[in-house]
């Protein structure tokens, strides 16, 4: 998996670091999995920002794992993300 870094919309404030899997990209939408390192609640009906490794960022929607192991105490869960448009 990758690092990377997950932000709020808008105001771009710094939530967590991720790591990653990237699953693809097409230049209408692109989409991946993602687990932050450290406990965070986070609501899947807000928009985020996602930095990538490789330094290029966009906005994206997460949709939390529910068939997914957890890992940790607090559990640390998988969440899809989703994010139209291209990379920047």
């Amino acid at each position: 998996m990758a690092a990377g870094k997950l932000c709020k919309f808008g105001s771009g404030e710094f939530i967590a670091s991720i790591n990653y899997r990237f699953y693809g990209e097409s230049e209408a939408n692109w989409w991946g999995e993602l687990v932050l390192t450290e406990y965070k609640r986070l609501s899947d009906s807000e928009r985020y920002v996602i930095e990538l490794e490789d330094g290029r960022r966009g906005s994206c929607s997460l949709r939390k794992r529910v068939n997914r192991a957890v890992s940790g105490v607090p559990p640390l869960y998988h969440y899809y993300f989703r994010g139209r448009g291209q990379l920047k």
